[in-house]
């Protein structure tokens, strides 16, 4: 049996955040920190908070897929999160919990690990102010991911001022990887010449708009740590996926490059010649007929870097996103004299 419980702790003046409280220019902050427990173990709904900088102006966006795909960010870690008293105050909430006799089960298993020298003695009260239990927190947004099980552990003590011995333990870099997945980036919507149809074997124009496509940072912290990260996204360039082997690519690799003006191909100026060659685009080799129209697929590549107070930083692996629009390709009409 799958048994989900909550518990507030309100007399603890944090900021809680569950799923990262993704905010501009503005944060959202409550008087509690909650606690969390799914079958025998006993977490916290994240503290982490995040600001976005240079957010897209695009009433579309989405998030960053990992162009590395044996990587993703965290979707949990483990962070500090209740004091002796706390701990006590919260075992004690789940013995409350009488249905099914779930409290006294539960709270029987928290007790012999937390009260009864099972590693801890009496909630470790007479450390109360020398440090805190650390518990696993996850994203709340990839909670139903096999990932977000990997912070299995109950919570465990860390005196003040010593790292904690734990892979997962909340770090800079960790902050930087949960701000990677953050990252609100703009719908890849391409501007094309000539726009929704075009014609077998003259080159369709492919041109994205510059203001649109800049520098995005997210910067994830933590309140009272003095821990955090910024991650910071750049577009480097744009991959064309014709939807058709029967077509080419501009430049042939599909890959088109950022500009020194900051954009992605270059619009297709009145009076240009229709067999003209674009700097980015696609030529369709056969029309698409009385069937569905060809997707033609625009992938974003994006630089990705972090960097921190206390840490040197780096890079993160690239990510990717992108959008289809579909395209009508019709046969060249010739009238016989």
């Amino acid at each position: 049996m799958t048994t989900s419980l909550a518990f507030a702790i309100a007399s603890t003046p944090c900021a809680a955040y569950a799923g990262g409280g993704k905010t501009t220019g503005e944060r959202r902050e409550t008087q509690q920190t909650t606690a969390t427990r799914q079958d025998k173990n006993l977490g916290v709904e994240t503290k982490v908070r995040t600001t976005v900088e240079g957010s897209p102006k695009s009433a579309k966006t989405g998030t960053l897929t990992p162009a590395n795909s044996n990587w993703d960010p965290p979707a949990c870690w483990y962070e500090p999160a209740y004091s002796p008293k706390q701990i006590e105050a919260t075992v004690k909430a789940i013995r409350s919990f009488k249905a099914f006799s779930i409290g006294d089960l539960v709270g029987g298993v928290f007790d012999s690990y937390f009260k009864e020298g099972h590693p801890y003695k009496n909630y470790n009260l007479d450390k109360q102010g020398e440090g805190q239990f650390w518990a696993a927190a996850v994203d709340d947004e990839r909670k139903d991911e096999p990932a977000a099980k990997a912070c299995d552990k109950l919570p465990f003590w860390v005196a003040k001022g010593e790292p904690p011995k734990e892979r997962l333990a909340v770090s800079p870099r960790i902050l930087a990887e949960y701000a990677y997945g953050q990252i609100p980036v703009p719908d890849t919507e391409i501007k094309m010449a000539p726009e929704g149809e075009t014609k077998v074997n003259l080159p369709t124009w492919v041109w994205l708009d510059k203001a649109k496509f800049k520098k995005i940072s997210v910067t994830a912290s933590l309140p009272g740590t003095g821990l955090s990260a910024t991650t910071t996204a750049e577009p480097v360039s744009l991959r064309l996926d014709p939807g058709t082997s029967d077509a080419e690519t501009y430049p042939s690799s599909g890959e088109c490059p950022i500009g020194d003006d900051g954009r992605i191909g270059k619009p297709r100026a009145k009076g240009t010649p229709g067999d003209t060659d674009p700097p980015c685009g696609v030529r369709y080799l056969r029309s698409s007929g009385d069937h569905a129209p060809y997707e033609l697929g625009a992938t974003i590549t994006w630089r990705v870097t972090w960097k921190s107070t206390t840490e040197p930083g780096g890079e993160l692996p690239p990510g990717e996103f992108g959008a289809t629009q579909d395209v009508v390709v019709r046969e060249i009409q010739s009238v016989n004299r």
